[in-house]
Parts: C-alpha cells; structure tokens; sequence
C-alpha cells in the first residue's frame, strides 16, 4: 500500500521531489541537512479572527500560540 508523505510520521529523502518541482525556484533555498533544524511559522490574525482567537485562548486557559500549535499538530 503506497504511502502518503503529507500524513507519514516518518517521510523519507525524496518524498516531496514532485512537490517541490512546481515550486517556483525564486522561492526555494536548499541547505544541508540539520537534525536539531526547527521549523518556525509566522501567522498573521487580524479583526474578527484575531478576537475568536483571544476567545479561544481564554477558555481553554491557553496562550494564543499554544492554541494555534493545537490546531495545527490535529490538522
């Protein structure tokens, strides 16, 4: 059964290679390989999503970022 990269814990060198290829090359930097490498994500939220958020922060007792990190290791 074939495997999907976008969903496998585990995506393997090469998973992406067709991804990447319709990728714009403007856009794209390649650098050596860093196990301890992390990823960071900059979300803009302004008006109305920005207070829904607040909204959801407060009932579940967490910060802004904490729910956002939430959402995004469920989606």
């Amino acid at each position: 059964m074939p495997v999907d990269p976008w969903t496998d814990p585990d995506p393997q060198p090469g998973d992406f290679d067709p991804d990447l290829a319709d990728v714009d090359p403007r856009y794209v930097e390649a650098h050596p390989a860093n196990p301890d490498a992390k990823l960071t994500i900059i979300v803009g939220i302004e008006d109305q999503d920005a207070e829904r958020l607040q909204q959801l922060a407060a009932e579940r007792h967490q910060r802004p970022g904490e729910v956002i990190s939430s959402l995004l290791r469920s989606a």
